[in-house]
């Protein structure tokens, strides 16, 4: 029986703690022997991080409380942790940033020192080596980066490579002669210009070293084929689909140029955030299996021809190639219903190893609908989720509220896949419509480079275009949009607030408030973002001022959900409390909660189960629907 009843109020069986549990984050997966050990932060355990793998349909924790393996490398982490072919675990500890070692049946033994400035992450086994990304915070302006091997039986890390600001994604050729790496210098970000650098090795140090791309690119994850060639990801703005991150091979030992494997018009890479991302895997037939993302994902396995088929992974989001053993895969990612890693075999059959899925049938899955719109700047390409509920209908001629949901990053994107977030809202009554503004990934240089100086004008009239084209078709209720965002689409969401009249109501996830204190205050690989984003400082100081939220908090009229970690060093809380403050004199009604012990980015159950009540019980109470179940929210 179908109940009518207004959109907002339905009867939902997700609740905030079902959609907190079916939410996992995965921090990689690999084979060990045939086995599957997977990195996951456990939101039940405080948000610690383990190593798990399965036996007889039992998950197993292999890395017991309360030890936690995470990262602060570039404070975004990654690369946490990984094995060698026998199943030690080696991994970074949260706590200390040391690496460890852990063997079956023992306890945790310290590979490298206890060195309160040293930070360890992207470690990587190759040919019997572990490789590290090592960051040193010394009181040098910058942090000292390096390449380092971590001795296996402990001691001091033995310096590879260093030389540049960043760092990442070592590559070390099967012979042990030469060590590949992603290299790149302030103010440039990784998806603006990179360089690979091929080094000589001689007792395990780089002694000599050349570039293989012009440093004008943004050239990612080098890997050595079995014949010695040199495969990596590169955008050159001349050439096969120009702007569009492809696969590309070179023998480093002649003169010969780089040809491209398999160009298409699509992007194979990505934002560089985390080290320990990587978007294809070689296969020891000379094929290869790689991501290609135009909107969507899509894994696809290459040959030796170059010829690409669709590989039945049904990841369509947030895809990465974990790990790679004989022809065997491990992809992660997102699936309409399903979050987890997925295991293609040698016979092309799939698997999935691990996945978080709610009780919910499909019915409850909001079929997602691409849709471009033209705005101010050009075509904005957005997913839209509609209202979905098998047990409930809406009154005729009422139109639901949307949240227009605006990705982080900024330099990021989605794929149009209802995680179990949306699913709370839409399974309520409540369109979500995601949308890839310019500056996002996804869909070549051209549309990534469209944010460059225009931060919190194009992300701000794109989202604004897509929730109004929405409304324009006569989707969404026009009087009942709101925009939500974290981080940097914090910063979009009171962009939008302060700069146009499309939204009726705003939800702020520690987003930034003021761009002048967010280049201050932050830490250094993202100190120089701003720099092509909006300006550099101190010429473009006028800038800042005139993009930040804050220096219009004229334009806040509508009520505004402030939601901020008391531990957050990417974007701290003095930017949510002074947004709260402007608010405060102006009257509008707001609300602040502040999480004592999270960071950038919510990881407890507790705060990931309070955040998503509030932001609904927020709605509920500035767009007039009941919110059964849910505990009401003092706005001030």
């Amino acid at each position: 029986m179908t109940t009518v009843a207004p959109y907002g109020s339905w009867i939902s069986p997700l609740s905030a703690a079902d959609a907190s549990a079916a939410a996992p984050r995965y921090d990689g997966a690999r084979f060990v022997a045939d086995e599957v050990w997977w990195g996951e932060s456990l939101p039940d355990q405080g948000g610690r991080s383990s190593i798990r793998r399965s036996v007889d349909g039992e998950v197993e924790d292999l890395l017991p409380a309360p030890w936690s393996a995470r990262s602060r490398v570039h404070e975004y982490g990654g690369g946490s942790w990984t094995t060698d072919e026998d199943g030690r675990l080696f991994f970074v500890e949260k706590s200390d940033q040391r690496v460890w070692s852990l063997r079956r049946g023992e306890e945790p033994t310290p590979l490298t020192p206890d060195d309160p400035q040293a930070r360890h992450g992207g470690l990587r086994w190759q040919h019997g080596v572990l490789l590290a990304i090592r960051e040193v915070h010394d009181g040098s302006p910058v942090p000292r980066r390096s390449i380092v091997s971590i001795p296996q039986d402990g001691g001091e890390a033995r310096e590879i490579v260093g030389g540049s600001d960043f760092l990442a994604q070592p590559a070390l050729s099967h012979d042990g002669r030469h060590l590949a790496w992603v290299a790149w210098d302030h103010p440039d970000m990784p998806w603006d210009r990179t360089q690979i650098r091929v080094g000589d090795l001689a007792h395990g140090t780089v002694t000599t070293w050349r570039p293989i791309t012009s440093g004008e690119t943004a050239a990612l994850q080098p890997e050595w084929d079995a014949s010695g060639r040199l495969i990596w990801l590169d955008d050159p703005s001349a050439g096969p689909n120009a702007g569009r991150w492809n696969l590309w091979r070179r023998d480093v030992a002649s003169d010969l140029p780089a040809e491209p494997v398999a160009p298409a018009d699509a992007d194979t890479g990505g934002g560089l955030w985390v080290l320990g991302v990587r978007w294809y895997a070689l296969l020891p037939d000379g094929g290869i299996v790689a991501v290609r993302t135009h909107g969507a994902d899509e894994v696809v396995r290459i040959d030796a021809e170059g010829t690409a088929r669709a590989t039945g992974i049904p990841v369509r989001s947030r895809a990465v190639v974990e790990d790679a053993l004989g022809s065997r895969v491990l992809v992660s990612g997102m699936a309409p219903g399903v979050t987890g890693i997925w295991q293609l075999d040698e016979n092309g059959d799939v698997t999935l190893v691990v996945g978080s899925r709610s009780d919910l049938g499909d019915e409850w899955i909001p079929p997602a609908r691409p849709f471009t719109v033209h705005g101010r700047h050009g075509d904005v390409h957005a997913f839209d989720h509609p209202p979905t509920n098998p047990h409930h209908t809406a009154p005729e001629g009422e139109l639901p509220p949307y949240i227009a949901l605006v990705h982080g990053g900024p330099t990021a994107h989605v794929g149009g896949v209802a995680d179990s977030r949306i699913t709370f809202f839409t399974s309520r009554g409540i369109g979500v419509v995601e949308v890839n503004y310019g500056g996002s990934t996804g869909y070549g240089r051209a549309y990534r480079d469209r944010l460059r100086g225009q931060w919190g004008v194009v992300d701000r009239d794109d989202v604004a275009a897509a929730a109004s084209g929405l409304a324009a078709e006569g989707r969404a209720d026009a009087a009942r949009l709101a925009i939500a965002g974290s981080s940097a689409g914090g910063w979009t969401v009171l962009a939008a607030l302060v700069g146009t009249d499309v939204f009726a109501a705003g939800i702020s996830r520690y987003g930034v408030g003021d761009a002048r204190l967010l280049a201050t205050d932050t830490h250094d690989f993202e100190a120089r973002y701003l720099d092509g984003l909006i300006g550099p400082l101190p010429a473009a100081e006028a800038l800042y001022l005139e993009r930040s939220p804050l220096s219009h908090t004229e334009g806040f009229r509508v009520p505004v959900l402030l939601l901020q970690g008391s531990d957050d060093a990417v974007v701290p809380p003095t930017q949510a409390e002074a947004i709260r403050d402007a608010l405060a004199e102006r009257g509008v009604p707001h609300a602040y909660v502040l999480y004592d012990g999270e960071g950038h980015g919510f990881r407890r159950a507790e705060t990931v189960v309070h955040a998503l009540e509030s932001e609904l019980a927020f709605l509920g109470q500035v767009f007039g629907f009941e919110t059964p179940g849910v505990p009401a929210i003092a706005l001030s």
